[in-house]
């Protein structure tokens, strides 16, 4: 199966490049499911009804969030009808919405989906990894899932990396979000899991983390807020993960960075993987 994951889109910048890229990426790559974190996509903070549903006409299967899942109060009640927009697993119970999901993917495979948020300098939530291990328990992987992807929303690198550590073996692709730098870390590891530590924005690297300069960089040298942060509007990068996985046992056998667009060095991979 040919798997794609898109890091955090961020603005209009963001958004605009994810809508154009995906009917061209899907086809170019011959992808059997596309996830995509959008939790940045509305103004750089949040997602509505709308932009998700223009992600996921444009060609993804699902939607995944962060710690800024609610920053549109609207996604507390759309995301309770639409099915393919996820929250962190690892919210309360109560909480409106889901966190994991089993969803199909092209030609009937299955794919689970495990979206959760890291507790090291971030807000204390319920244990990620406890989370993580009721879902992979579940749906196993070779069992219920032919593909599961485990998008780590999490500041600390050494938290995203013992997640990758945690599932190995037992997930396709584990990828981290939040910090909106791609890390030139993707490999396989041990046993069988591709994994990259952040998989970057979707959004204008001509900035900071996908925000305007000039907000942060008064915040950092003044400590003084003169207003609000506002997402960066040039051309953007699209950046993710592309994996490939042994139909067989749903491990990974390949996993290569994405980077199309916008100011950094451009990487695709290679040819044969729409052959």
């Amino acid at each position: 199966m040919r798997l794609m994951f898109l890091g955090d889109v961020v603005g209009r910048a963001g958004r605009e490049a994810v809508v154009d890229a995906l009917p061209r990426l899907r086809a170019d790559l011959d992808l059997d499911f596309v996830v995509v974190n959008g939790e940045n996509s509305a103004g750089g903070f949040g997602i509505t009804e709308k932009i998700a549903t223009e992600i996921l006409d444009a060609g993804a299967d699902v939607i995944s969030g962060g710690n800024h899942s609610w920053d549109q109060r609207e996604a507390l009640v759309f995301i309770e009808r639409e099915q393919r927009l996820l929250r962190p697993a690892n919210y309360p119970s109560g909480t409106p919405g889901r966190g994991a999901g089993l969803f199909e993917a092209r030609g009937g495979r299955r794919v689970l989906l495990v979206n959760v948020l890291g507790r090291v300098f971030m807000d204390a939530l319920d244990d990620p990894f406890a989370t993580v291990e009721r879902e992979l328990a579940a749906a196993p992987l070779g069992d219920v899932a032919d593909a599961v992807i485990v998008d780590m929303h999490a500041e600390a690198t050494s938290e995203k990396m013992a997640m990758g550590h945690f599932c190995d073996g037992r997930a396709s692709l584990v990828v981290g979000t939040h910090s909106h730098i791609p890390t030139a870390d993707a490999q396989l590891l041990p046993g069988g899991t591709a994994y990259q530590t952040d998989a970057g924005m979707c959004g204008d690297y001509d900035s900071v983390i996908g925000m305007q300069k000039d907000e942060p960089l008064n915040r950092f040298t003044t400590k003084i807020s003169s207003g609000r942060f506002q997402p960066a509007d040039g051309d953007a990068t699209v950046c993710g993960v592309f994996v490939e996985t042994d139909d067989a046992t749903g491990l990974a056998t390949r996993v290569e960075p994405i980077r199309l667009g916008g100011r950094l060095k451009q990487t695709m991979p290679g040819l044969m993987a729409a052959e």
